[in-house]
């Protein structure tokens, strides 16, 4: 393990401490930052934000973007525009950070759990199907759980550290079942799958800017979507559902503080444009780490799938087993090379561990090997 930790400390050019993703502001942050204090627009009013959400449709290839203050609050938006109300059901996988059930909890509705592609680490397409066969039928032209008697609302697929998952044939699915498909993209800008951006095969995507992102503004998150009305309504209710007036405070429903300062959109315009060569220098390192753990035994760097393109917003390698994984994490950290394992199954978790859920073999395979390794940009 030591040849590992050196060649980790050699490939980010530092016999210190290497985190697992640092920021990098190499481009016009600080120019841009002072217009804006300058200008005194700091709040969620601003050309910045304006910019942000334009350049950012532009560069994912959705017609719309709504600018919000995090990716979680994104999701937390999307999912009650899908229609999900308290006491719905929602599907998702249990290998995810905790923000994807934190935000359809939000909602008063409660998430299922069907299992991951060992190759994706993210929904699979077939474990989905057989779970909405054995336990699923379709009345009044919604998705009924027979079980729970519950509407099954929504399905919220995660591209898992920046690798698409097969988000073609889970759309298909749920069109099917009359289920509408909200994608968790936020970790996968500048990801594709068949030459198409994640986050815009659904009704809406979700994106995160928080501090370890490929791209941040500190916090920050966007909705996609290609409906126009649906992006007129996130608008509206991420502004606290205020009617627009020159001085009058009215407000026609319950709405949410949610929209991004201009101040973090000016850090994010400057970010989006450097996005391009950020991608491409984490291209170069994953090939690097690909090519070293060819000789590791019993280590496999996670490559991008097929049909794929991922930013490789965190390098990934799969262990033998649980115990190999956690003697690799206690050596890494304890000698200046920051690792993670990758995160705690969300049905494991005490609030969600009394949810619905299909076989997760594959789920807990991966939660027992995967660890994450140094992902920043390269200096």
């Amino acid at each position: 393990m030591q040849k590992i930790v050196d060649f980790i400390k050699k490939l980010y050019g530092s016999s210190d401490f290497i985190a697992l993703h640092e920021p990098r502001f190499a481009g016009r942050e600080k120019e841009f930052l002072i217009e804006c204090i300058d200008s005194t627009f700091v709040s969620s009013v601003g050309k910045y934000v304006d910019t942000f959400e334009r350049e950012f449709a532009k560069k994912v290839g959705s017609k719309y973007a709504i600018a919000t203050v995090n990716g979680t609050s994104a999701l937390h938006i999307s999912l009650i525009l899908a229609g999900v109300k308290s006491g719905d059901e929602v599907i998702t996988q249990p290998l995810t950070f905790i923000a994807t059930c934190n935000a359809i909890s939000y909602c008063g509705a409660k998430p299922l759990f069907v299992d991951v592609d060992l190759d994706t680490m993210g929904m699979s397409a077939e474990s989905l199907r057989d779970f909405l066969e054995k336990n699923c039928e379709i009345l009044d032209r919604k998705c009924v759980n027979k079980s729970t008697k519950k509407t099954i609302t929504a399905c919220v697929p995660m591209h898992t550290f920046g690798h698409p998952c097969k988000i073609e044939a889970i759309k298909e699915i749920c069109d099917k079942w009359n289920i509408t498909l909200v994608e968790d993209a936020a970790e996968s800008l500048g990801s594709y799958y068949k030459k198409r951006h994640t986050g815009t095969f659904g009704k809406m995507g979700a994106f995160s800017f928080n501090g370890n992102k490929i791209i941040t503004s500190g916090g920050g998150g966007v909705i996609v979507t290609d409906d126009e009305s649906l992006a007129k309504k996130a608008k509206h209710l991420t502004t606290t559902a205020k009617i627009p007036h020159p001085y009058e405070y009215v407000h026609d429903e319950i709405g949410y503080n949610y929209r991004m300062p201009n101040i973090n959109a000016a850090l994010l315009v400057a970010q989006l444009e450097q996005l391009d060569a950020f991608l491409s220098n984490k291209k170069e390192t994953a090939q690097i780490y690909k090519d070293f753990f060819a000789n590791i035994e019993s280590m496999e760097f996670l490559a991008e799938p097929q049909d794929s393109v991922s930013n490789y917003w965190l390098h990934s390698i799969m262990l033998k087993d649980k115990e190999q994984r956690d003697k690799f994490l206690e050596f890494t950290n304890k000698n200046g090379v920051m690792t993670r394992p990758i995160w705690r199954l969300m049905n494991e978790l005490e609030m969600f561990k009394d949810c619905q859920s299909s076989s997760l073999d594959n789920a807990k395979y991966l939660s027992q090997r995967v660890v994450n390794i140094p992902s920043s940009v390269r200096l």
